[in-house]
This record gives structure tokens, sequence and C-alpha cells, in this order.
């Protein structure tokens, strides 16, 4: 439990002129009552964390692998060509450079969901939480463009801070001798409000017209990358409700947030209002673990009093007792009772080994306590740089520690929906023997058959899916993902082939292979009753070039599209 370790620390204190660094960074004066809200999201984080694996492990040979859509050796190689010798370690930190091989890959993903199961189960949590952290930066790092999301920052940030936070020990509990340090605490509240705040923010500095009229929310239910049946719900409400839901949105992240600053009975007020709100965010689209991640961030709002009144009465007494504070020694007095016993010890003299055990053992906490506020001192001053360049690009703040920081992605800048989209479109990737006839690869989670209810997974998330909604927003020169899976279709690539629901093509590849783009839109109630479709689309055309191989295995371009689909009138609607 390291209790001597802390016992050193508090001792110390009347004797150290950091008395101040020690109360916002050392565990032996942490917030004694926020034992149980730490608890409850250590656990959250660690099913998080292994919602993040767990996906990864179907998907991550598709994804980086040898033979997968953006394979990391080649992402590694051109980090290596552009930072050269031991810089490039530095700027993309992953344990792929060690191999980038499927073996490799899987073992990352095991490792790192055995890690976040003992984190769910208390067991050394401190350890976990770096295995953890150490695995999904390495897929991050070498992933490329498959890792661009802001929920991975944010796991990434908020892994970083709680290994500050979480109590040590291998079987620790609620962690009574050593409570929350403040200032880690701190940094996870911060994290949670500047997702919040600067949300709203992107959403005013953005000039997105629907923020403004309050349409925003009018179509956002169908438009998101992998929308829910629940949405397609609350899409059919009137007008009125979804610019009610703008004004509450812009309400609750640029000025409800605020009152975490406020006495505990209005961060208690905050913590339900929140909580219900990811709650409908949740149920009406699906945005992998990043919702999840929020919810149990809010849970740091709190204290042990509020989780108290809230659990059954017989647990409550067993948990009264493990959140006692235990007895401190004043730090104004000088050394602590126990250091001003004398010696019981039957040999007479001075005892100058313990002593100078003792001031090895406090030399290296303090040593220990140096670097952990060193860390969290430069988070917290790259988070603040960035929320100040947001409001003010051109503000003379050193820029260099939080370009340092970016290649960890553990002081992202956040900015959720500041531009809506106006339509969802969807790539289909599709194979054909002769060039005419042509049969669609199906997808495990984007919208596709019309028949096909739109489903709730997350926190599961579809990397390559949501790849590619952000690809239907461009042209496909800017989105190698399209192409590359077209060329490993044409050889029936194994890895890739798992990121699709099925193969067509089971018996041998096809001759050609080309992505189309089609454009959906929720049925309405009356549509759905008369046809069961839960879905209407319209095709808009070739989205990407027409490939087929060549006799030596390169693949070549058969037919290019003519320009953007999304400006041409396409076909009937289905």
């Amino acid at each position: 439990m390291d209790t001597e370790a802390e016992s050193v620390e508090r001792a110390a204190v009347g004797r150290s002129p950091g008395l101040f660094v020690r109360k916002l960074f050392a565990p032996g004066f942490g917030a004694a009552d926020r034992l149980l809200p730490r608890w409850i999201f250590l656990r959250a984080l660690g099913f998080i964390y292994f919602s993040a694996f767990y996906s990864l492990v179907v998907q991550i040979r598709g994804l980086i692998g040898p033979h997968g859509v953006l394979p990391a050796t080649r992402y590694l190689q051109l980090i290596a060509s552009v930072y050269p010798g031991a810089l490039r370690f530095w700027y993309a930190p992953s344990l792929v450079w060690i191999s980038s091989s499927s073996p490799m890959l899987l073992a990352l993903c095991w490792a790192g969901m055995i890690a976040s199961m003992l984190l769910v189960l208390n067991a050394w949590p401190r350890l976990m939480l770096a295995v953890a952290f150490v695995c999904f930066l390495s897929f991050v790092a070498a992933a490329s463009g498959f890792a661009d999301f802001q929920s991975d920052g944010m796991l990434l940030e908020a892994g970083l801070i709680s290994m500050f936070l979480a109590p040590a020990g291998l079987w620790p509990g609620l962690g009574r001798a050593s409570p929350p340090a403040r200032f880690s605490l701190f940094l996870l509240q911060w994290e949670w409000f500047r997702i919040y705040f600067q949300s709203g923010l992107v959403k005013l500095l953005s000039g997105d017209a629907q923020w403004r009229n309050f349409t925003a929310m009018d179509e956002y239910y169908q438009n998101c990358p992998l929308p829910t049946w629940v949405g397609w719900y609350v899409q059919q409400l009137p007008h009125w409700f979804h610019a009610a839901t703008v004004a509450a949105t812009l309400f609750m992240e640029l000025v409800l947030v605020w009152m975490i600053l406020l006495p505990r009975r209005s961060r208690t007020v905050l913590f339900f209002l929140v909580t219900g709100w990811q709650a409908g965010v949740i149920l009406t689209a699906n945005y992998a673990f990043l919702n999840y991640l929020v919810l149990a961030l809010g849970i740091l709002v709190v204290d042990d009093r509020f989780v108290l009144r809230t659990i059954p009465r017989r647990w409550r007494s067993v948990l009264e007792a493990g959140t006692s504070a235990p007895p401190r020694s004043d730090p104004s007095a000088g050394e602590p009772p126990e250091a001003q016993t004398p010696s019981l010890s039957p040999r007479a003299g001075p005892q100058p080994g313990p002593a100078r055990a003792g001031g090895l053992l406090e030399f290296r906490h303090s040593s220990k306590l140096a670097l952990s506020a060193a860390i969290l001192c430069w988070l917290f001053y790259a988070t603040s740089a960035r929320l100040v360049m947001l409001i003010g690009p051109l503000f003379p703040l050193p820029r260099t520690p939080v370009a340092a920081l970016e290649p960890f992605r553990v002081a992202d800048q956040y900015g959720l929906f500041a531009v809506m989209t106006r339509g969802l479109y969807q790539i289909e990737f599709q194979g054909s023997e002769d060039g005419t006839t042509w049969v669609a690869y199906p997808f495990r989670n984007k919208p596709q058959a019309v028949d096909q209810a739109p489903r709730i997974y997350a926190p599961y998330q579809p990397r390559f899916d949501w790849d590619l909604w952000f690809a239907s927003l461009a042209t496909w020169s800017s989105s190698p993902i399209v192409v590359n899976t077209e060329a490993g279709l044409l050889r029936n690539e194994r890895d890739i082939l798992e990121l699709f629901a099925g193969n067509p093509f089971h018996r041998s590849a096809p001759r050609q292979v080309r992505a189309v783009l089609w454009q959906y839109w929720f049925t309405s109630m009356s549509e759905r009753r008369s046809s069961g479709h839960w879905w209407r689309r319209k095709y808009l055309g070739l989205y990407a070039p027409v490939l087929q191989l060549q006799p030596d295995g390169s693949p070549s371009v058969v037919e290019a599209p003519k320009d953007d689909p999304k400006r041409e009138e396409g076909g009937p609607r289905e």
C-alpha cells in the first residue's frame, strides 16, 4: 500500500519548504472525500479501455497490419525518414517500432485487454493503467489516419492523469491510505470541463449558420456517422423540439458547466443534468467510447457523501468505515509524534543506519513527487494554452511545450460538432466478375440495406466504418483508405475482408472493384408503416476509380469518377 512512503511524505512536510507542492501533488495530502468517486471512475475507465482494445482485436490487422489498409510499417518508415535517429521514437511513441507484424499488433490488444480487466478488478491499478496507456498509445501513434478521432486523445489524457490519481498498492481497495492527489483530480475535472466548454466555443467560432439559426439538430440524428434506431424516432419530432435542443446544448456547454466551481449542492445538480444529457446522446448516436468517458469523468464532480446516499443501506456502513479519513500529523508541528518516540532497540548508542535509510527514502519520494509535479504542470500548461489559442490564436504564448506533447495526444484541443454535416453519404464497395453486374460488400455497422434498422453498439468502435464516413465528406484523392481497400479486395486480402460482414467473392477474387456513393435519409413515420424501411437512399455515382489487377499484380484504373458525386443529380431513390 506504500503507507510507509506516504508517512515519510507527511513527516517531511514540516521540514520542507515545498508544503504547497506536497499538498497539491502528494497522495498523503489528497482529497480524502473523493475515495468512492475515484473508485467508480477507475472501474469505468477500465471498462472503457477494454472496449477500445476489444474493438481493435478484430480490426487491427485489417487497419494497420502488414496486409491492411494503411500498414503501420509504411507509416513508421515515413516517420523515420523525416525524423532520423532517436527522435523518431518521440514523434511516434509506439512499441510497434519493435515489430509491426500481426502477432505483435494482436499482442498489444490482448495485453491492453488484460490490463483493463485487472484495472476493473482493482488489481495494482497504477501498473495496469500504465500498461493500458502504453498499449493504446502504441496503436494511436502507429495508426496514421485510423486514430485521428478526438476520443482517442480524450482517453489518452484521462489515462495518463489517472496514473497519478490511482491508489498505490497491489490490492488497494478504496485507497484510504493514499487518497486522490488534488492536482490530478483537478486535471481530470479540467479535462471534463474543456470537452464541454471548447465544444461550445467552436460552435460559435466556426460561424456555422445552423447553430445560429437553431437548425443544427433538425437532421443531426440521421447525418451523424453511425445513427441508432432511437435517433430515428427522435428525428421525427417537430422543429421546435430540435431548436430547443440547440439552445440547451449551447447553454450547457457555455454556461452550465461553470457550476463545477460552485458549492457541492450545485455540483450535484450539475452531475444529474450532464449525466442525463450524455445518456441521451449515447442512445441517439454511436460515438464509440467518447460519451462513456465523458460520463465517467462526470462522477468526479461529486464526493463520497453523495455516493453514500445513492447506494443500498446495507453497504453504507461498510463503505463509511472505508472512507473515514486516516489520522494525519499536523504539518506545522514539525515531525509527527512517531518520529519523536525514543528507540526501543536494545542496542545502545546512535542508530545511523535507520536515519540514513529514512533520508534516502525521503529523497526518493521527494524526487518522485517533483517528477509528478513537473509532468502534471506541463500537461496543465499545454491544455490551458490550447484553450487560449482557440479563443485568441495570435496570443503570444510559448508554443514549444505544447508542440512537444502533440505526438502523445495527451493535451489535445477538443471541440465537437463545430460544423454540422448537411447530409449522410455512404461509400459502398462493389465487386464484379464481368464489369457489368456489381455485387456490394456488406458492412458490419454502416447503414446499407434500407430495411435494416440502425443499431446501438457503442462503446464498440468500428474505426474503418467511421473513417469511411469522413472520407465520404471529401474526395477520394484525399482519402487513401478507399483506393487501398479496393486494391485489397481485388486480391481477396483476408485481413481487409475481416472489416466487412461477409465476402460475396469467397471462391475467387473479383475482376474489378469500385467504390460508389449513396446519400441516405431516415424514412418518415408513414413511409416506415407502409414499406417497413428505415431508410431512403439515392445513388450519386462513382466515388473512386474502378480498379482491376494487371498481369504483374498491380492495380490499374479502368474508369475514373468525373466529378464530386455529391454535386451530381444521381439516380432514382430506392
